[in-house]
């Protein structure tokens, strides 16, 4: 009798605590994933920054996907220059209840918002220089978060004078309708300003102005060129060095990806590790966490690349020291090992 008594003792023991863990356990947050988690990547043209952002997010989310349990659908979009064709290819996606949207660059970011006014789809951007200016932060912005790509653009300034210690004027070029690109030389110019360094400036609404805009700057006696995360001047670098190079000018840049098409030198952000940091912030959108929840992040490290056949190109020496604490990107002879 006493062992009977034992064991039903212990069965009510062990229904009571497993009712009381059962409790416990609907009072704990879970997340359910959805059977398919549709991403939807937008960038505003093709260009090796964006390209190479774009395929290091899909690479990672595939990544998690297969390690997470999510089942990630990844689309990819591409407003081929044309900013205007953004809010369309936005509102296809709002059409098709993209679950997260993962607007490259700041046009794409800006275009999103617009578009998802009022909608509680998660949108984490990729590559927006100033978030704060683009007004992607505040109260009207509670679903939105991602990656800056803001540059050190006092220290690009400062890179001038490892490769040209005499230099006495810059020109500053970008595109007048990119925030981005307008606020990164706001910095360089309000730095120029303090440190007493000359600068001319120059801006351009469409690549047709290009040609124009360069040979203005040179001249007026500018000794370097510099720009910074422009979109639209990344897309035409060919263009852009023939014109400078032809007349002894270095180009300066804000990516490596710049240098990889002609530009001498910069310190700029590693895109590789911008593409990781914002597939890791959708990972966590897709398993419940609040984009409210995760402020948005800048890069801290940078890196200094060089291009050594623009340098020949411009016929520039390059001291032991340059040689040092620069990355080759581009060997003499062409060989280029951008994104290895």
């Amino acid at each position: 009798m006493k062992s009977s008594m034992k064991i039903a003792r212990g069965g009510n023991l062990r229904r009571v605590l497993t009712g009381a863990l059962f409790a416990l356990a609907l009072t704990v947050p879970t997340f359910a994933a959805p059977a398919k988690v549709r991403v939807a990547i937008v960038q505003p043209m093709a260009h090796k920054s964006l390209d190479q952002i774009r395929d290091t997010i899909v690479a990672e989310l595939k990544a998690a996907g297969a390690a997470s349990g999510l089942d990630f659908e990844i689309v990819t979009l591409d407003a081929h220059g044309d900013t205007s064709a953004l809010a369309t290819i936005f509102q296809n996606e709002k059409g098709k209840k993209a679950d997260i949207v993962v607007p490259i660059a700041t046009p794409s970011a800006q275009s999103a918002k617009a578009v998802y006014d009022g909608s509680k789809t998660p949108i984490v951007f990729a590559a927006v220089s100033n978030p704060v200016a683009a007004g992607l932060t505040g109260a009207d912005a509670k679903y939105i978060t991602g990656v800056s790509n803001n540059i050190p653009a006092d220290k690009i300034v400062q890179l001038i004078s490892d490769f040209q210690p005499k230099y006495k004027k810059i020109g500053f070029l970008y595109t007048s309708s990119e925030t981005n690109s307008v606020s990164t030389i706001k910095v360089a110019k309000d730095y120029c300003a303090k440190a007493g360094i000359a600068y001319e400036e120059a801006s351009i609404a469409t690549l047709t102005d290009l040609p124009a805009a360069v040979n203005t700057l040179i001249s007026k006696g500018v000794d370097a060129l510099y720009t910074g995360n422009d979109n639209t001047i990344a897309s035409a670098m060919p263009t852009y060095t023939d014109i400078a190079y032809s007349k002894g000018i270095p180009i300066y840049c804000g990516a490596d990806s710049m240098v990889a098409d002609g530009g001498l030198a910069t310190i700029g952000v590693d895109y590789v590790q911008l593409g990781k940091q914002v597939a890791a912030m959708v990972v966590k959108v897709a398993k419940g966490a609040a984009p409210s929840s995760l402020p948005y992040e800048t890069l801290s490290d940078y890196a200094k690349f060089v291009n050594l056949q623009a340098a020949d190109r411009l016929k520039l020496p390059l001291s032991a020291d340059v040689q040092k604490a620069y990355k080759v990107l581009v060997e003499k002879n062409g060989v280029s090992h951008f994104g290895r």
